[in-house]
């Protein structure tokens, strides 16, 4: 289900024909208000949600700050002809951020995207840890540390610990967005939040080295997965 909200209709139309002729199985409800979609959101949630950020009722941001907190919040796509606003966006943790003039080049990534971290919630990491068997939501997973002979898997709620290495980890879950940023770090893309000169930082506020050796296809992939 998707949900798309923009105030000016014929505006509104083109966006719901493009991004239905992505998915053309998807269902797609548009609203021409943010006070229309607030309602329907208090109803019923979707997968997608494409929000214009300058509404003169409810603003997009407004509606990303409404659903801070909530479950099962839908991936949060800002699309504005307004590029100052994304840095302002950032603090609602959008999917990604589209703007109007280049919504043909970037719709269909951002879309496959979506679609493959939707995906990604359900599947789980299997592993055994003092003889115990062990699973954690891969969406759960911030990242992976080399710790000897065993692998520290790091997650919000708390830190495991599973024999292993991170080259086995990196070929299992590269396809599911798990990037190698240091001989000892594999992380999740979904969990970094900025990408500096020798390190990233994490959404959690938890800073990772990254290594010569991996910086320069490391950061390929993740400014690739933060651009769209």
């Amino acid at each position: 289900m998707i949900y798309i909200c923009d105030d000016e209709m014929p505006v509104l139309r083109e966006l719901a024909e493009k991004i239905q002729k992505c998915v053309p199985e998807e269902k797609i409800h548009c609203f021409s208000s943010g006070m229309e979609l607030r309602e329907q959101l208090g109803r019923s949630s979707c997968d997608f949600l494409f929000l214009d950020i300058d509404m003169p009722d409810v603003s997009g941001m407004e509606i990303a700050e409404g659903l801070k907190g909530e479950k099962g919040i839908p991936l949060l796509v800002f699309v504005t002809s307004h590029d100052e606003l994304v840095y302002e966006s950032f603090q609602y943790r959008p999917f990604a951020f589209i703007r109007k003039g280049f919504f043909d080049q970037e719709i269909g990534k951002v879309l496959k995207r979506g679609r493959e971290h939707l995906e990604s919630l359900d599947r789980k990491f299997y592993f055994r840890m003092e003889g115990r068997d062990v699973s954690l939501l891969l969406s759960d997973i911030l990242y992976f540390e080399a710790d000897g002979n065993y692998l520290k898997i790091c997650t919000a709620s708390g830190d495991y610990r599973a024999r292993g290495t991170v080259s086995d980890r990196e070929r299992e879950l590269y396809p599911y967005g798990f990037v190698r940023i240091h001989k000892g770090f594999l992380v999740n893309q979904t969990a970094v939040r900025m990408i500096g000169r020798e390190e990233v930082a994490l959404k959690d506020g938890t800073v990772l080295p990254v290594g010569k050796r991996y910086a320069g296809k490391s950061k390929r992939q993740l400014l690739e997965y933060m651009r769209v």
